[in-house]
């Protein structure tokens, strides 16, 4: 059944399969569809930057990303089979239909599992033993290009729920917002995990990444029950979302 899995081989590969994986979103009316776009996204610009030159070694880049999104794409078909993905995807696809789960958690959810765990996984793999070490400059350049997106984000998010653009104006958090939610720490994670795993053989990496696929779950837990008071509010949020998952999915689509 693994064989039907789509995998790819270049970034351009990489963004045809995830515009077929978005498509089946917007005809199933899925809100997995708004992290699929929010990732359509970084790997554009991946791809731009590799094209203008702002990596230190764009083949290499172009690996990682290629290494990094088949973990995506091989675990949500994974579980669109009824296969096994990692645990902490397992969470973030399974949650799709729960109505109560804001945008942002969504986009937090895709985020946890992506970056914590897959990021980590294809820094190891791309830049093995004390290889890793050489590939720390280019791995902080896509953390720049996550970061330069959060504004974006921001805006489509301002427009699904109205009042966000006025507390984010009143509060001074609009450059921070998503950053200080849990992106940057998520980052600097996932680099050291990768720092740990370039040294090992196969039997201690599998073994390692099981443990932290079990570490990302408790964090994908958090982010669907974050206590009774956070509760409160994403459920206060989720009553005033405006728009269908469509009209978000588009609106993501068109501003980030």
């Amino acid at each position: 059944m693994s064989e039907n899995i789509p995998q790819a081989k270049t970034i351009d590969e990489v963004l045809s399969i995830l515009n077929v994986i978005i498509d089946e979103f917007i005809e199933n009316k899925s809100t997995l569809g708004y992290f699929a776009v929010l990732y359509y996204k970084v790997t554009e610009k991946v791809k731009e930057g590799i094209e203008e030159g702002m990596f230190q070694n764009g083949p290499r880049m172009e690996q990682l990303d290629v290494i990094f999104a088949n973990r995506y794409i091989k675990a949500y078909y994974e579980y669109k089979m009824s296969l096994l993905p990692s645990s902490c995807w397992e969470v973030a696809f399974k949650y799709a239909n729960d109505y109560w789960i804001v945008v942002l958690q969504h986009l937090l959810l895709g985020m946890n599992a992506h970056i914590n765990l897959d990021l980590s996984i294809a820094a190891a793999q791309v830049a093995p033993g004390d290889e890793i070490h050489d590939l720390h400059a280019d791995f902080n350049m896509i953390n720049h290009i996550l970061s330069g997106l959060v504004g974006n984000v921001e805006t489509a998010m301002s427009d699904v729920w109205p009042f966000l653009k006025w507390v984010l104006k009143k509060t001074r958090n609009v450059d921070t917002f998503l950053i200080d939610f849990s992106m940057q720490e998520a980052r600097n994670g996932a680099w050291k995990f990768a720092v740990e795993l370039a040294p090992l053989n196969s039997t201690q990496l599998e073994q390692q990444i099981q443990l932290r696929d079990k570490k990302i779950t408790k964090i994908a837990d958090l982010i669907t029950n974050p206590g009774y008071i956070p509760s409160l509010i994403f459920k206060i949020l989720r009553l005033f979302e405006r728009g269908s998952v469509v009209a978000k999915i588009d609106k993501l689509r068109s501003v980030i």
